[in-house]
């Protein structure tokens, strides 16, 4: 019995440590139109863009793109500058968060 314990918790700590390790960043890019439509998969979060989000991620030496979505330039205050935020006029770019994880 004490051996299943100590075998048990060995396991739990391996668990843990594994998920600790996970690392994840968040890359915010410009998402600007460039007639392919893979500006819209990303910005959307459709499945379409999972391999952009993805061959971005690997490009910085990250295994997976765990989300990519459109980010609202309120979400990232100071970072965009005002005239884009409040931009009227359609070519505006807009931003996308990607989740990289290694």
């Amino acid at each position: 019995m004490r051996f299943s314990s100590a075998l048990l918790a060995c396991c739990l700590l391996v668990a843990a440590a594994t998920t600790a390790s996970a690392e994840s960043r968040i890359f915010i890019i410009a998402n600007e139109a460039d007639g392919y439509g893979v500006d819209q998969c990303l910005a959307k979060g459709d499945k379409c863009g999972a391999s952009a989000a993805r061959s971005y991620c690997q490009s910085r030496d990250f295994a997976q793109a765990s989300s990519y979505r459109r980010v609202d330039p309120d979400d990232i205050t100071g970072s965009v500058p005002k005239a884009a935020a409040n931009c009227s006029h359609g070519g505006c770019s807009e931003y996308v968060a990607i989740t990289c994880q290694r």
